[in-house]
């Protein structure tokens, strides 16, 4: 409940609207809820599907996270966007997502049989390895995050590096991208935001496929935050919107 201020002053009481609290006197802000986490079981699946209960739940959970740590930390250069963890009854199924899968297979798939063998050694259950390949990596959250920081720790302005990534999602057929960095941009003494957006993201649609993802870019100044939306489409009845690259925009004839 929202309560106006009451200033004394000489000429009586006035009231004071610049400043509005909150009943317990603590003034509001706004706040964003996760893209992903507000739309699972919507349009959005979790990452990590198990059954456990109260005395196994948080070895599991914590096992969850030592083997994406894991993986992120091995395929470093195989453009990994989404690791999926599936618990059957005494055994385990992941399925990385990745636009690079020749990296994760190896030669002869032996790269990829040596992970099994380890993540089975550490996970103390058989597990099975499914890759899926990313066909267009314009248009994934986490590549597009990886990418702008990759371009940002090889010194590239941040400002053609978020431009590029925005202008490759819309060709692709995104209907809508923001792109937000945060840190010392150009080596800067202060820390600043800038962002970059084209098309629609609408953030309050639950229905709304939007793909979101946040990357850390090291640079010799510092770190720099690096966060990605990127609109999809609408899901309507189970189906999603298909997207279609945009046609370039015709050119105006000169006028003579």
């Amino acid at each position: 409940m929202l309560k106006a201020v009451l200033i004394a002053s000489s000429s009586g009481l006035a009231i004071s609207l610049s400043r509005l609290l909150t009943s317990n006197g603590v003034e509001e802000m706004g706040q964003k809820v996760h893209p992903i986490g507000i739309r699972l079981g919507i349009v959005k699946e979790h990452t990590s599907v198990w059954y456990a209960d109260g005395r196994t739940y948080a070895d599991y959970l914590f096992a969850d996270l030592k083997v994406r740590e894991y993986l992120q930390d091995k395929l470093k250069s195989a453009s990994v966007s989404r690791i999926d963890i599936h618990r059957p009854a005494q055994t385990a199924r992941i399925t990385i997502h990745t636009a690079r899968p020749g990296i994760v297979i190896g030669k002869k798939g032996e790269d990829v049989e040596k992970l099994r063998q380890d993540l089975t050694k550490q996970m103390g259950v058989p597990v099975h390895i499914n890759i899926e390949e990313i066909r267009k990596p314009e248009l994934d959250g986490m590549l597009v995050a990886q990418s702008v920081a990759q371009q940002l720790e090889r010194r590239v302005m941040f400002r053609r590096a978020m431009k590029r990534a925005v202008q490759n999602a819309m060709r692709i057929g995104a209907k809508g991208i923001k792109i937000q960095v945060s840190g010392r941009l150009g080596g800067a003494e202060i820390a600043r935001t800038e962002w970059y957006r084209e098309g629609r993201v609408p953030l309050h649609t639950l229905r709304a496929d939007i793909d979101y993802a946040n990357y850390e870019a090291h640079t010799t100044y510092g770190v720099i935050g690096v966060k990605v939306w990127i609109f999809k489409g609408e899901v309507i009845g189970g189906r999603q919107e298909e997207l279609k690259p945009q046609a370039p925009a015709p050119r105006k004839k000169a006028a003579k």
